[in-house]
């Protein structure tokens, strides 16, 4: 059993009756379940790097916890339980300074919105991400004279997409300021102009922050991995499972607001990909309407797992959601967005051409 498939059948089973197949017998769930944790002892700190590159690490191995707590597994266990204790910490570390930062935005009258970096609550994603309609002067004064840090080298990407990475002392995550825009290459300011509106406040632990609405959380979700990076980590898929655990979840205010932001085919296809996903380790997808399957381009069956992630194709299928995008934002008469969006595939090409010369494409993207 390779360290995706472990993860995936924990995460997507937990909480119910079997781990592996939701068709066996007492013996063969004994059995399955003596199978997900006798994996070798030396092989604990590779299966660990995975779940913190997938940021699953604290809900994957608090379940490793709960099983095969024998005698002869204690050796392993301590281990797991030293491994979630110490991440625990990073993450606890983490909001309270992220908290710091939204207050004093806030008290300075700057609407400020944590956005993406809670989804994976329990865990944390690697940096700290925050949407703003705060001038860029403003957040600047705040994170260099309030919170001592210094801004991030910015590349052609960021400043395209009008982000601002800061540098705080004593935090090892970057906190990323999305100012305005979003996407990309900052095309979407009509997301971004009502997120504001429609943000929710949130209890993380002991702490409180405002959020993207639900529907908000997906589009962001979709921008990134279907328009930017085109590869899925396991955390985005169990993620958007449970975020559409909401009975109040509304497909047709997303289709509306996913629609108007030319994204509405990439949003379903997320879907349909993360649905089929779920069925692959679970039996069952999820419960989309007709609409959403009816307009997703591509499901699972074209996601492949290489170098360590679930990888969406570029060309045709992201290509085309590209290009869906571009005629949705140049028919809307966003002549800006139409136009930042037109520069993805140079900034692309010189990305590429910058990894392939120098071993990083750092100052592109």
């Amino acid at each position: 059993m390779n360290d995706l498939t472990l993860l995936s059948t924990l995460l997507l089973n937990s909480g119910k009756p079997s781990p592996l197949s939701i068709e066996s017998n007492a013996a063969d769930r004994q059995e399955e379940e003596g199978n997900l944790v006798r994996f070798n002892q030396d092989d604990l700190p590779r299966l660990a790097k995975f779940a913190s590159d997938h940021h699953v690490i604290v809900r994957a191995f608090e379940i490793l916890c709960g099983l095969g707590a024998d005698d002869q597994d204690y050796r392993r266990l301590r281990q797991v339980v030293s491994l979630v204790e110490k991440e625990r910490a990073r993450i606890e570390h983490a909001l309270v300074a992220l908290e710091k930062i939204c207050e004093k935005c806030e008290a300075a009258g700057l609407a400020t919105i944590v956005i993406k970096s809670l989804d994976h609550w329990p865990d944390l994603g690697s940096d700290l991400d925050l949407y703003t309609d705060a001038d860029a002067a403003d957040i600047c004064h705040i994170m260099i004279n309030d919170c001592r840090a210094r801004p991030a080298e910015r590349s052609w990407g960021d400043r395209l997409a009008g982000k601002w990475n800061f540098v705080v002392p004593g935090l090892p995550e970057l906190v990323e300021f999305h100012i305005r825009r979003l996407g990309q290459t900052g095309e979407q300011v009509d997301i971004a102009r009502h997120l504001t509106d429609r943000a929710v406040f949130r209890r993380v632990g002991t702490h409180c922050f405002r959020i993207p609405a639900p529907e908000d959380r997906l589009m962001i979700s979709t921008l990134q991995r279907m328009y930017r990076h085109f590869y899925f980590r396991l955390c985005d898929i169990i993620d958007t499972v449970h975020l559409l655990e909401d009975p109040d979840f509304d497909f047709m205010a997303l289709r509306t607001a996913a629609e108007k932001a030319g994204i509405w085919q990439g949003t379903a296809t997320y879907l349909l990909i993360v649905s089929d996903y779920l069925a692959t380790y679970s039996g069952k997808g999820l419960a989309l309407p007709s609409f959403v399957k009816a307009s997703a381009k591509f499901g699972g069956d074209k996601v492949i797992f290489r170098n360590g992630f679930l990888r969406v194709p570029i060309a045709p299928n992201s290509v085309n959601l590209f290009v869906s995008e571009l005629a949705s934002v140049a028919g809307s008469m966003n002549i800006r967005g139409a136009l930042r969006l037109s520069l993805l595939p140079g900034l692309a090409t010189a990305a590429a051409l910058c990894q392939k010369l120098t071993g990083s494409d750092k100052g592109i993207w």
